[in-house]
């Protein structure tokens, strides 16, 4: 992802779709019955799918209620706004969704490594929306899209 991304409305909606690098909290063993990796990959997918439709949908009813369009340079308070009203909560529903997959019997040290480094970049993103949603603010989930691309849950990072 690039800072230059954050300067418009696509790039506050881009930055929701790579945060949304999948994961959860660090403890993924044990939650459930254990999947084998395709299982976990199909599934993590299709979470981060269906959260990226519903952070779209949300996105487009905040384009509406401003009275924004596609091509409109939103202020840097709507774009705080949209990050945590829309993409946050989003995302976070995405982390707790694949965090409630477990880890495949044998991943967990991967698994875990992209749920801390979501974690961490959410942790971020709540702590300064501003800084998030600015173009100087970096990316606070670098980290995990690299991680859940690597792995392969590329609706989770962006690739999707």
């Amino acid at each position: 992802m690039t800072k230059g991304l954050v300067a418009s409305i696509f790039g506050v909606l881009a930055i929701a779709l790579i945060a949304a690098g999948c994961g959860g909290g660090n403890d993924t063993t044990g939650t459930t019955a254990s999947l084998t990796k395709a299982e976990f990959l199909k599934q993590g997918n299709q979470i981060c799918n269906e959260g990226n439709k519903e952070i779209n949908a949300g996105f487009e009813e905040f384009l509406k209620k401003n009275n924004l369009s596609h091509h409109q340079k939103p202020t840097l308070a709507q774009r705080e706004e949209v990050a945590e009203t829309v993409i946050l909560p989003g995302v976070a529903k995405q982390v707790e969704g694949v965090k409630n997959l477990g880890a495949p019997s044998g991943e967990e040290e991967k698994v875990d490594a992209i749920i801390a480094a979501a974690e961490e970049g959410l942790e971020k993103a709540e702590e300064d929306p501003a800084a998030f949603v600015n173009e100087e603010g970096g990316d606070p989930f670098k980290e995990a899209d690299k991680l859940t691309s690597a792995y392969g849950l590329t609706a989770c990072s962006g690739e999707g």
